[in-house]
């Protein structure tokens, strides 16, 4: 009672109203980012303006009550409206508003569908099928797309989309034709953002950059001097859009795609932003929370949406500690829509693609390339072949391309292994393989220790066959020692040809340091019973030392 009457009922009540507050800010300073840049991936999907804002709205609100992350905010990317672009304009060549609304519904229902069929399916681990060069390579191909799609508008110009080669050499022939108007205002806007970056990142400065762009569009009258505004935006909430099930079968293989790159971007931003107080992310949670995210959203006009890393960054850097945040970017899209939208419709193109150009120009991060190729020129070569494959074969494709190359890469490591012979180092107890680099370590005249590394399976089984019998040829041992301390799981194929080798060589063959899942399956294989227990050992120092002792051991007379 003692605290009652101290006044310590009141005691919690700053620190969750402090803790509201910072929310709230860094939900304000978050919309005034988020909500310019949302407007502007709209236009990269060749979609509305409004689009932009629908689908701040919905996911933010489905994603902020199931969602894993505390600071994830979910609502168009750069990498999701240029994939969801690519789609559409395959599907609705002429650009038909009403068939693409349809067209955009039915996509961003079934990305929502297979978010969550994916979670059923406990494929949550999908993400990690694509490796982090292969990734930089994919998202490197994604932002010289979207350049290419954005220069037009900063210039002025309209160009029809082809190949993204034959779209760089219809821009070259078209610079003639530049509007200096338009030119200038999107190099003034491009001055302003990226100078407004750099004195304060995650700074408003889009919000800046749009409301001072209209006001010069009202002020100067660019619909009277040339340069293209967006135009009417429907004011109030969205209606309601049905999905067409007539397109399910066509754009499936694309929203199948999109589903991938919005799980892998959201899961990626949450892990990135996750702080140590907070819980862990849990992906097949993620999975729901974006389906539904989506799902909602397709309904109320939105286009597909994912976590992504720079908002989710404006949130955190602006001191937002949960999703709080995202509901007040909600809120303020929910206003935009009712309030502001017939003033943007005042809001110049040219703008829009600046934003575009400043938030998407980090996907090509050279740095990182540098990085890659200093550590493994393989993986360097993936990443500028999932670059390359974004570029010549598509957007869509190339998300296959990138999937594919990190398969094959995977497959490469794997199926050629590494099988070490061990020696012992001199006058230590330490067991490690022989190279060059240690000359003095000693082995065991007779014996041969290998070692394979990794999980021995079909594609690998044969290799390291191979490797072993020539170190046998090459060795010529009397007793070879398998250490599989290094190899964690052994399939049914590779067991096989172990038992078979083993049958077929005049070379006693123990085995030492098997984990207790291989042993289980040498056991139940009848292998141990072959080899007998005392051929399998309980690890590579134990075979060395009955090894001596047998060397040891005086002949019978």
């Amino acid at each position: 009672m003692a605290g009652f009457a101290s006044g310590g009922i009141g005691r919690p009540m700053p620190a969750r109203t402090t803790g509201f507050r910072a929310d709230a800010v860094a939900g304000a300073t978050a919309a005034a980012v988020v909500l310019p840049k949302a407007m502007a991936y709209a236009t990269v999907a060749g979609l509305p303006v409004a689009v932009g804002l629908y689908t701040a709205f919905v996911p933010a609100i489905v994603y902020g009550v199931l969602g894993s992350s505390r600071v994830l905010s979910v609502t168009s990317t750069t990498t999701l409206a240029i994939l969801t672009g690519a789609e559409l304009s395959m599907m609705i060549p002429d650009g038909d508003p009403a068939r693409t609304a349809a067209a955009c519904a039915t996509l961003t229902a079934l990305v929502g569908a297979m978010l969550v069929a994916a979670r059923l399916l406990k494929l949550g681990v999908v993400a990690d099928f694509i490796s982090v060069p292969v990734l930089t390579g994919f998202k490197a191909g994604i932002g010289l797309v979207i350049l290419l799609d954005q220069i037009p508008k900063l210039l002025g110009l309209h160009i029809g989309k082809q190949s993204f080669f034959a779209d760089a050499l219809s821009l070259v022939q078209r610079l003639p034709e530049t509007s200096v108007p338009t030119l200038t205002v999107a190099g003034i806007t491009l001055a302003a953002l990226i100078g407004m970056e750099r004195l304060k990142p995650h700074s408003p400065a889009p919000l800046v950059t749009v409301a001072g762009a209209i006001a010069a569009s009202w002020l100067l009258d660019f619909g009277v001097r040339g340069i293209p505004t967006v135009g009417p935006i429907p004011q109030g909430l969205p209606g309601l859009t049905l999905p067409d099930p007539a397109l399910v079968q066509a754009l499936l293989p694309g929203a199948a795609g999109i589903a991938l790159m919005s799980f892998a971007e959201s899961i990626a931003a949450a892990r990135a932003f996750v702080a140590t107080s907070d819980p862990p992310i849990e992906a097949n949670r993620e999975l729901v929370a974006t389906g539904a995210a989506n799902l909602a959203g397709a309904f109320l006009g939105a286009m597909p949406a994912g976590g992504g890393t720079s908002q989710t960054g404006v949130v955190r850097a602006a001191g937002g500690r949960t999703q709080t945040a995202s509901l007040v970017v909600a809120a303020a899209a929910l206003a935009t829509m009712l309030v502001l939208a017939p003033i943007l419709s005042l809001l110049p193109h040219a703008t829009l693609a600046a934003v575009v150009v400043v938030y998407s120009v980090g996907l090509i991060q050279p740095g990182e390339f540098r990085a890659i190729v200093k550590v493994r020129q393989m993986e360097f070569r993936w990443a500028v072949i999932a670059a390359i494959g974004v570029l010549v074969f598509g957007t869509l494709q190339g998300i296959v391309v990138a999937v594919a190359l990190s398969l094959v890469g995977l497959a490469i490591q794997t199926a050629r292994p590494t099988v070490a012979v061990i020696g012992r180092k001199r006058g230590a107890d330490v067991l490690r393989p022989v190279s060059p680099k240690h000359p003095d370590d000693e082995t065991l005249d007779g014996l041969l220790i290998v070692r394979p590394v990794g999980r021995l399976y079909f594609a690998n089984a044969q290799n390291v066959g191979d490797k072993i019998r020539l170190l046998i040829a090459q060795h010529q041992p009397r007793v070879i020692v398998l250490d599989f301390s290094r190899v964690p799981d052994i399939e049914y194929s590779a067991l096989k040809m172990l038992q078979e080798g083993i049958r077929r060589t005049d070379v006693a063959v123990w085995l030492a340091g098997l984990n207790p899942g291989v042993l289980d399956m040498v056991r139940r294989s009848g292998l141990g019973e072959e080899l007998g227990p005392d051929r399998l050992l309980f690890n590579a120092r134990v075979a060395m030392q009955r090894y001596q002792d047998m060397q040891d051991k005086p002949a019978p007379d």
